[in-house]
């Protein structure tokens, strides 16, 4: 992607891995949910990535996280996070 969202995705992907990490899961735990590769996740989530994905990617993302979406859209802090984690 070179476009003129590159730091939202770049965003987005950072919490991705923040909520990954808060639910123990690993990017290749993840991939098995979402049903793509693990190099796949972790493209998403590089610091430097050029990663495009679709919302398709990023609601099943938040499905596998059991999340909500909005979660990464807004800060993460300390206030919020409860807010987005829905129960097991």
């Amino acid at each position: 992607m070179r476009g003129k969202h590159l730091a939202k995705y770049r965003e987005i992907g950072r919490k991705i891995a923040f909520y990954r990490k808060l639910r123990n899961l690993s990017q290749e735990r993840l991939s098995e949910m979402i049903d793509k590769s693990r190099s796949y996740i972790s493209k998403i989530e590089a610091e430097n990535s050029d990663m495009e994905f679709s919302l398709d990617i990023l609601f099943d993302i938040a499905e596998a996280l059991n999340i909500e979406v909005a979660a990464f859209f807004n800060p993460i802090d300390v206030e919020i996070r409860g807010k987005y984690l829905r129960n097991k």
